[in-house]
């Protein structure tokens, strides 16, 4: 796939180290001399130096041959000028990096596709969004929905007490026939190993799991699992930018009591304009005192999203020690994640990984609806919708030659969530959920093309 890549900066550049490994074909557009310099000593990319809404460099860079535009620069009008431009060039399917959530809400009442843009992203929305859902299940450290919550991924660390733990999957199946769930991803305590688990894998303690379970499912594994699935009402976040801003903001749609603390006189008064109903706070978040101080013990989460990660952990480290039963941590640095559950953390979000999470179920191949890469690990979470052609359609599960590391982890079929065993048959405009390791992805996108 031919695609380019405007803006160097943390999200382009991610993007384009991950889609470079998969042996796309990438160019990346910048102005900025040593971004540029950077990346192609460290990439096997192409880099050209130039403004990207100028059509010269468009053309440059081959523009009518391009199969996919990404417009990620820090400017939102740039990005929007580079898909206009590129479309009306001839590139086939442009994607824009916005901040103004306005424009993703309301975009098909404005009609962005006619103007040339087929998708927006904002990683800002992305965080908030994770952030409440996270919220909402409240027990896991990691989650996911699919089509408005008909299967749902959960991951969690299995403690001493789990009655998983030290039984197979088969056993525990066994041990409890009805429930509605598949362990789709694991990996063992200590490791960096991502493992696809079969019937005859054992789960043991510190083991962090994944499954893909259904509303029903959910309720009953919170159940066996010994999780107490707590209420969530009393919020403080610390930091005030675009993140913590639509966190609080969407908290209290949702009648959360949210508490916001940011250190600029003037952006505090912003927000408690703009958001009655929250308290805002202006002072330092990392002074513990003042921590104590707006009753840091009486929350029951904790969300750190300024531009600092290490502020952002430290300061969780500190919520946690004073017995806050959630928090959550913003962090740039991807290495960050292997430490998150180590030293306590529950849950660290990172912009640039929802961002490529956003992008990447463009260049997958098939009808993908959704995608999500699981914290830490190296798999994907892949929602393939059937289609006359796919060689899955009309076969049992059992029939299908699904790779050893990858697994069909849930079906949603006219909106209900189902979990498929053996014997179920799939069907034509079956939404198909899968969990495959890298070397399997282009294996499993050939079921469903």
């Amino acid at each position: 796939m031919k695609i380019i890549i405007a803006g160097a900066g943390e999200v382009g550049f991610h993007l384009a180290k991950l889609l470079s490994f998969e042996s796309q074909d990438i160019t990346l557009i910048d102005t900025d001399r040593e971004s540029l310099a950077y990346a192609d000593t460290h990439l096997d990319i192409r880099v050209v130096r130039g403004d990207a809404t100028s059509i010269r460099v468009l053309e440059e860079s081959n523009i009518g041959d391009i199969d996919l535009v990404i417009a990620v620069t820090s400017s939102e009008t740039t990005n929007i000028t580079v898909c206009v431009l590129a479309k009306q060039l001839g590139a086939k399917k442009t994607i824009a990096r916005i901040s103004n959530t306005e424009f993703i809400e309301r975009k098909d009442e404005v009609g962005f596709t006619k103007f040339g843009i087929d998708e927006l992203i904002s990683p800002e929305s992305l965080a908030a969004n994770e952030i409440e859902l996270l919220l909402n299940q409240s027990a896991f450290n990691d989650t996911y929905e699919f089509e408005g919550g008909a299967l749902t991924m959960i991951g969690l660390s299995l403690s001493r007490t789990n009655a998983f733990v030290d039984r197979t999957i088969k056993e525990v199946g066994a041990m409890f026939p009805k429930l509605e769930y598949a362990p789709i991803a694991m990996q063992r305590f200590g490791t960096q190993y991502t493992l696809i688990p079969r019937g005859d894998t054992k789960f043991k303690e510190g083991d962090q799991v994944y499954f893909i379970t259904t509303k029903e499912g959910l309720n009953e594994i919170y159940t066996i699992l010994g999780r107490e699935r707590k209420e969530i009402k009393n919020v403080m976040i610390l930091g005030g930018g675009n993140i913590g801003y639509k966190t609080a903001k969407d908290l209290c749609q949702h009648k959360f009591r949210v508490k916001l603390i940011e250190n600029t006189k003037e952006r505090a008064l912003e927000i408690a304009d703009d958001i009655p109903s929250c308290l805002v706070i202006n002072g330092d978040g990392r002074n513990v005192d003042l921590l104590i101080e707006e009753d840091i013990q009486e929350m029951d989460a904790f969300i750190s999203v300024t531009g600092n990660s290490e502020t952002n952990i430290m300061s969780c480290l500190v919520a946690k020690s004073k017995g806050v039963g959630k928090a959550i941590a913003l962090v740039e640095n991807m290495d960050y994640f292997q430490l998150s559950h180590s030293i306590g953390i529950d849950t660290l979000i990172n912009k640039k990984l929802l961002a490529a999470n956003n992008i990447f179920r463009y260049i997958r191949k098939g009808e993908v609806v959704a995608m999500t890469k699981l914290n830490n690990m190296n798999a994907e979470l892949l929602e393939f919708i059937v289609t006359s052609t796919s060689k899955v359609s009309g076969k049992k599960v059992k029939d299908i030659d699904v790779p050893r590391s990858a697994i069909i982890g849930g079906i949603v079929r006219n909106g209900e969530g189902l979990i498929p065993l053996g014997d179920f048959v799939i069907e034509i405009n079956d939404r198909v959920v899968v969990c495959c390791l890298p070397q399997s992805i282009n294996k499993v996108e050939k079921l469903f093309i």
